[in-house]
């Protein structure tokens, strides 16, 4: 039988810009969101320690299912294998153009006197 597969997935997360793995990803019901599931963090056996591996493990740790907004995703690779797990801080961060959650636009407003 065949290893499942590994996916390299990168977005945007409050001002930064992260890089997990995982072996689980999928369209979501609910509009708009791309499920993440199954996490894969290095090993347990390594001598390093990681500071933002070790993060990223805190975050996620118990987490089963992460949702997580299509607008805030960079990219979605598949891999052979996981490789190590990045937080990006994003420099120069009031320069990037946000934009609205769909559906969240306001209607522009009547100017009849």
């Amino acid at each position: 039988m065949a290893d499942k597969s590994i996916y390299k997935v990168i977005f945007y997360n409050q001002n930064q810009v992260y890089e997990v793995y995982a072996r689980a990803i999928y369209q979501s019901e609910m509009y708009g969101f791309i499920e993440v599931e199954e996490f894969v963090f290095g090993e347990k056996n390594q001598m390093i320690v990681d500071p933002a591996e070790e993060k990223l493990k805190n975050e996620f740790d118990k987490v089963a299912r992460s949702y997580i907004p299509m607008h805030a995703i960079i990219r979605i690779d598949e891999v052979e294998k996981e490789g190590a797990v990045k937080v990006t801080e994003l420099k120069g961060v009031d320069k990037i153009t946000h934009l609205p959650f769909p559906g969240s636009v306001t209607p522009p407003k009547s100017t009849t006197d």
